[in-house]
This record gives C-alpha cells, structure tokens and sequence, in this order.
C-alpha cells in the first residue's frame, strides 16, 4: 500500500515547491523517460484568429495542477469506491514544454511533433498541454504507425477548415489535419455548436472522412450510453479537449468563448465510461486553448487539470484491472 507524501516528514503543499503537472517529477531528458504518463507543454497560439494567450496554459494548467497534489496516497472517489492516482497504478512525470520558435509554425508543430515521438517511444503516454488547438495537427502526426485511432473530440468548434489564405495550420485546421493522416479512421465530435469556424463544405468533409458530429444539444438527448453507441470498438482513442467546449460560464479563460456548452460531468462521464468499455486503450490527451489572462479567478485552468487528473487516473486503473482479469 502507498503511503502519503506528507508521512516522509515534507509537507509540501500546493504554494511550496516547483510548479509541475500536478507535482510530478521532472524529466527534461527524454532520452531517459521511465513513466507511464509524460505531461507536455505545447505553449503555441500563433494559430489563433482572436484572443492570444493559450501560450500560457500549459503554466495555469501546471499551478492549477498542484490543487490536488496534497500528498495523497491516490485520490479517493466515494461514488466509484476508487482509489485513483494511486502510485501502484500509475507513474507520471513532467517532461516540460517543446521549444516554441516565435513566428515560426513549422518549425514549432516539428518540435512538437519531436517531442511526442520521443514520449511514445519511451512506451509513455503524452499527456500534452496546449497551446491553442493547432498543436493537435503535429501531436497526432507523431502517432504515425499506431493506429488504427479513433479520435475523441470536445469543443465548440469544427475545426474542420482547410485552408485559407494559405494557412492550413491554424487552430481551425488540426481536425482536417488530422483526418488526412493513415492512421486516422475517424472521430466523435462533440459539443459544435451554432456560430462556429466552419462552413457547409466543412461539415461535409468531415462526414465525408467518417467524423460522427454532435452538439451539446445531441449528447444532451442521446445520455452518456446513448453517446457511447455512437463510438465504434476495436480501435485505440485518441482524445483531444478544447476547453471552449464547454461553457464559458464554468471556463471563461479562453480565446473563443461559446455560449450553450458541456458542464464539467457530462464530459467526464462520457470519457469513463469509455474508458472503462476500451479497458483503458487511450494512447493519448491533449487538452488546449486554456488562456489564464482572461480568467483572474482560475477557475478554467483548475476545470482544465481537474478534467486531466481524474481522467488519468480512470486510464491508469482500468489498465492495471484489465491485468487483474
């Protein structure tokens, strides 16, 4: 059995210390990664079309992070009689951020792209912090060779735009991006809704590539179960969280509010219960377009680790029962 930090004499609480994931240890020399979950920054907004600032999220994401890291032996959840994060489950370390060259978004989406190689290669799961949401485009290319993957996506918007101007890797783009990959075979996309970032022909392309589209007004109907249907089996799942799918009345913090979103347990329980069908066979989260300077009183960067945190633990424990059995 774990025992608590804090028995080891240290205290620690979430103002003292070094400000990582959640108080992971760190692990800036990937060369050397031992984990079973490596937490990213991808600090890049270049690709967005209004607000700036999501290139400080993965910092508000990690102080916000150190909230629950008490010292706890694992995070206990009376609902589920679960023990989570428990140290026998699951072994996690921040790996810091990909080097961002300022106007620069090829090189950046490599160093991004870079990073997440060398994560999978050391049999982690990244866990990667955005950044707006064009850094999804180099994050997912770097799973090239292990799908096939099913891509889990919750936001307001489409991003489904394939050009404009010239600009393919802006944060309307990573979805299209990413349906042009082999190892893509398709998506859920949940919570687009109304005024958005894309036309009739991107709705269509997206059907077109197999992407199963849903608003908040749809998952409302269809329940959890119901959305779980809709989800086809025998793949690996990819989940890509932009924050601004939910309502910016619980995450006000980013550059592209939209009214009429999720709430925090109608995305959480959608990614349990798939979790707990797939066995924990999720390769990959990122989660972006957290803007802290829009948001003084933090709650979006808290919303944002406490969705992260409690999704890693639902991972992490039912890999370890899939053992068990």
């Amino acid at each position: 059995m774990s025992k608590h930090g804090y028995e080891s004499g240290r205290l620690n609480l979430p103002f003292v210390g070094h400000c990582t994931f959640a108080k992971s240890p760190i692990c800036t020399d990937w060369d050397t990664l031992k984990a079973d979950v490596a937490v990213l920054g991808a600090p890049n907004d270049m690709g967005t079309q209004w607000r700036s600032g999501a290139r400080f999220g993965p910092r508000g994401i990690r102080e916000a992070s150190t909230l629950f890291s008490f010292g706890h032996a694992g995070a206990y959840d009376h609902e589920d009689d679960v023990m989570y994060l428990t140290t026998d489950d699951v072994s996690m370390v921040d790996v810091g951020d990909a080097d961002i060259v300022h106007t620069d978004m090829n090189a950046s989406n490599d160093n991004i792209e870079f990073a997440v190689r060398k994560i999978l290669e050391a049999g982690a799961m990244p866990v990667v912090l955005g950044g707006d949401h064009s850094v999804h485009a180099p994050v997912i290319k770097a799973f090239e060779g292990k799908g096939p993957i099913h891509i889990i996506h919750f936001d307001a918007h489409l991003d489904f735009v394939d050009e404009r101007h010239g600009v393919r890797y802006g944060h309307g783009n990573p979805l299209r991006r990413a349906s042009e990959m082999n190892h893509i075979v398709g998506m859920t996309q949940m919570g687009i809704r109304n005024v958005s970032s894309s036309n009739r022909d991107d709705y269509e392309a997206a059907h077109a590539a197999g992407s199963k589209i849903l608003s908040v007004r749809d998952v409302r109907r269809l329940g959890t179960d119901g959305v779980l249907e809709l989800i086809p089996r025998g793949v690996k799942y990819y989940i890509t969280i932009d924050i601004d799918g939910f309502d910016p009345s619980i995450a006000p913090g980013t550059g592209t509010p939209s009214h009429g979103g999720f709430l925090y347990y109608e995305v959480l329980e959608i990614i349990q219960a798939l979790v707990k069908r797939c066995h924990g066979d999720i390769v990959g989260i990122d989660l972006v377009e957290v803007a802290p300077v829009y948001d003084p009183s933090g709650s979006t960067s808290i919303l944002a680790a406490q969705l992260l945190l409690n999704s890693i633990g639902f991972i992490f424990h039912e890999r370890a029962q899939a053992r068990l059995r």
